[in-house]
């Protein structure tokens, strides 16, 4: 069981010195992303589950993190972000700025399908297998019309895409996998700023099932392949 963050505070950061909590910063990061490595690993979910989950253990050291620098000002320190942290900070910042969404998925064999958002003061969200193709509108999860823009914003702040690696490969765990899936993401802004765009091959972040459920997509690879 995760224990609640002033409790991590009691536990761990109570008294300790700015060089002692920064030493727990530091682990704490290094957590996340050692449990972001594993889940985004080819072979995830082979082997049987342990509880709490990767995802579980993530969310709790996050709020353990904020309550570490917290603790870290408390006693005289100024946190510093890092330069990752820095670049996940500007991504957000510009949320508000979003236009445009277009995500991509899909493989040589069964073709490409793009899902589309259109960020406005009227949302709207679809889908298109091939460039003429009439648009498929996607609702909301009660189905009762697109996602409220601040909705769907909240939902992408909540996945933290500003983290993410800009290109997944299986190579960084040493696979070659051919063909298979691949995608891409490109978000547009209103305000001037080039595009950002992440994609992948066979890969794909820790979170990228609830970030397509976003789009209306709840089938996972494998289950597209039972």
């Amino acid at each position: 069981m995760m224990i609640s963050p002033e409790g991590y505070y009691e536990e761990y950061l109570k008294g300790k010195t700015k060089e002692q909590i920064m030493t727990a910063i530091r682990g704490l990061k290094q957590e996340i992303g050692h449990l972001k490595n594993i889940m985004e690993r080819p072979d995830y979910g082979v082997e049987p589950s342990i509880h709490p989950s990767e995802d579980t253990r993530i969310y709790w050291s996050r709020e353990y993190l904020e309550r570490a620098k917290l603790a870290y000002d408390e006693v005289g320190g100024t946190y510093l972000l890092s330069k990752s942290e820095k670049k996940a900070v500007d991504f957000d910042a510009k949320m508000d700025a979003i236009c445009r969404i277009t995500f991509s998925i899909g493989g040589y064999f069964g073709g490409y399908r793009s899902y589309v958002v259109e960020l406005s003061d009227d949302i709207k969200a679809y889908t298109k297998l091939w460039e003429d193709e009439e648009p498929l509108l996607l609702l909301d999860d009660d189905n009762k019309g697109p996602f409220a823009k601040d909705t769907f914003v909240a939902a992408l702040k909540n996945l933290r895409i500003g983290e993410w690696r800009r290109r997944y490969s299986t190579k960084r765990f040493g696979y070659e996998v051919c063909d298979g899936t691949q995608w891409k993401l490109e978000f547009e802004y209103k305000n001037g700023h080039k595009p950002v765009k992440f994609d992948g091959d066979n890969s794909y972040p820790y979170n990228f099932d609830k970030f397509q459920m976003l789009f209306g997509i709840y089938d996972t690879e494998e289950d597209e392949n039972e």
